[in-house]
C-alpha cells in the first residue's frame, strides 16, 4: 500500500510559481512511475504530468508544456511539480498518483493504483 501526500498549494498571482510535493510513505515509491493531475470545479481530472519509475521520461499535457516541471528524488519517496508562469485556468485541485503495475499508459487516471489527497492551487489575475 502506497499513502500519497501532497503539499505546497496555496494562492498565487497569475505569473508567479509554485512548487508542489508529493511524499510517499509505502516501499513501492521507487519502483513506481508517478503523475500529476488536476481538477477544477465542474470539471474532470485531467492530465498535468508524469515521471517514469526512473525518472528517465517525462510527460505533460500541451497545456502545461514549457511551464511545468516533474521531477522526483527516489532517495526522499517525493516527487515534485514545479509550476511557473501560472495562469488562472492553472486553478484546481492538483492530486499525485503512483502507478506501481507497469506497462498502461501514463495519461490516463484509471491506469494509476494509488492517489493522494490533493491540494488546491489557485491563480488570481
Amino acid at each position: 500500500q502506497e499513502r500519497l501526500v501532497e503539499s505546497g498549494g496555496g494562492s498565487v498571482q497569475t505569473g508567479g510559481s509554485v512548487r508542489l510535493s508529493c511524499a510517499a510513505s509505502g516501499r513501492t515509491f521507487s519502483s513506481s512511475s508517478m503523475g500529476w493531475f488536476r481538477q477544477a470545479p465542474g470539471k474532470e481530472r485531467e492530465f498535468v504530468a508524469a515521471i517514469t519509475w526512473s525518472g528517465d521520461y517525462t510527460y505533460y499535457a500541451d497545456s502545461v508544456k514549457g511551464r511545468f516541471t516533474i521531477s522526483r528524488d527516489n532517495a526522499k519517496n517525493t516527487v515534485f511539480l514545479q509550476m511557473n508562469s501560472l495562469k488562472p485556468e492553472d486553478t484546481a485541485g492538483y492530486y499525485c498518483a503512483a502507478q506501481y503495475y507497469h506497462g498502461r499508459s501514463l495519461y490516463y487516471s484509471t491506469n494509476y493504483d494509488y492517489w493522494g489527497q490533493g491540494t488546491q492551487v489557485t491563480v488570481s489575475s
